[in-house]
């Protein structure tokens, strides 16, 4: 007998089936509902400390600024000097690199502070740029050695770049205290883009940009529904396993009451009382079967007379 001819024969397996499948629906929405909440929420967190890591790094770097010009090691037109000029001698894969009058300053000060952010893991850079996206002093990680592979040196030597793209322009121009922006990196990355503006003197100075990778929420995304999968994987077994113990136990009186009606049918243990075990539809039927066994007992004893 196939197992299509065995579930169509057996009331206790479509029970069983259709409440197996009513169960798995149900968890994978609840599996589904989960995972979106927990992402989302994820994502509003990390956002959040983003948020405050780059108010937090626009103020340290202005202030930064104001004392280097109020101990006199920068001017004001120092620290707003625009004459950007570029650094040759090297072949910097058709991104060129500048200096300006107060460069050399902040690769001194402000590289320990925006290192500190690269602590929180979801953050890939933290930097301050001027209103033109000037990047005077990237993070350590980005200021590797050059190697002559345009390639490796763009992804690895990003400092004192002029970030000119409409992303890097909108932070660097923005005023408002927080501006939020998916960024498309040159190096084919693309992540959130954080960023606060930086007042020297009460003036707008630049952005502090912040970025959010987008990859690492992707994979705690992945990490959350490979272990959901695995929870409620585990969890639907047991149940379909319980479902189908329980309906299989519910539905021994009425395999006994289709053997009796059997039995019945074909004249045979007429003598036997078929008693019933509760009062329930189940307990009902039963004595409705007993009663046609008296019925059909007495048919036949008249018919034996």
């Amino acid at each position: 007998m196939s197992i299509v001819s065995t579930v169509r024969g057996s009331l206790g397996l479509k029970v069983s089936l259709k409440l197996a499948v009513l169960v798995i629906a149900l968890t994978a929405v609840a599996a589904v509902i989960i995972v979106t909440t927990q992402t989302r929420q994820m994502e509003d967190l990390t956002l959040e400390k983003a948020r405050v890591a780059a108010a937090i790094g626009a103020r340290q770097y202005g202030d930064f600024l104001d004392n280097a010009i109020d101990s006199g090691l920068a001017t004001v037109a120092d620290v707003f000097d625009r004459n950007y000029v570029e650094i040759k001698g090297y072949d910097f894969g058709g991104k060129p690199k500048y200096h300006t009058r107060y460069d050399a300053l902040t690769d001194k000060a402000v590289l320990v502070f925006q290192d500190k952010f690269l602590d929180q893991e979801d953050f890939v850079f933290a930097v301050g740029v001027d209103e033109n996206g000037y990047l005077p002093t990237h993070n350590t990680r980005f200021q590797k050695a050059v190697t002559g592979d345009a390639a490796k040196d763009l992804a690895g030597n990003r400092t004192k770049r002029i970030f000119a793209d409409p992303v890097g322009l909108a932070a660097a121009k923005n005023k408002e205290p927080s501006l939020l922006q998916v960024y498309q990196r040159d190096t084919g990355e693309t992540m959130w883009d954080v960023s606060s503006p930086i007042l020297v003197k009460g003036k707008h100075w630049g952005g502090f940009r912040v970025a959010v990778s987008m990859e690492r929420i992707q994979a705690h995304q992945r990490h959350l529904i490979l272990v959901l999968g695995g929870i409620f994987g585990i969890f639907t077994l047991i149940t379909i396993g319980a479902l189908f113990l329980v309906v299989h136990g519910a539905m021994r009186p009425v395999v006994a009451l289709t053997e009796s009606a059997r039995q019945i049918g074909l004249g045979e243990a007429l003598d036997v009382p078929i008693r019933p075990e509760s009062e329930d539809e189940i307990g009902q039927l039963t004595k409705t079967i007993d009663r046609l066994r008296v019925s059909m007992k007495a048919a036949m004893e008249r018919l034996g007379h």
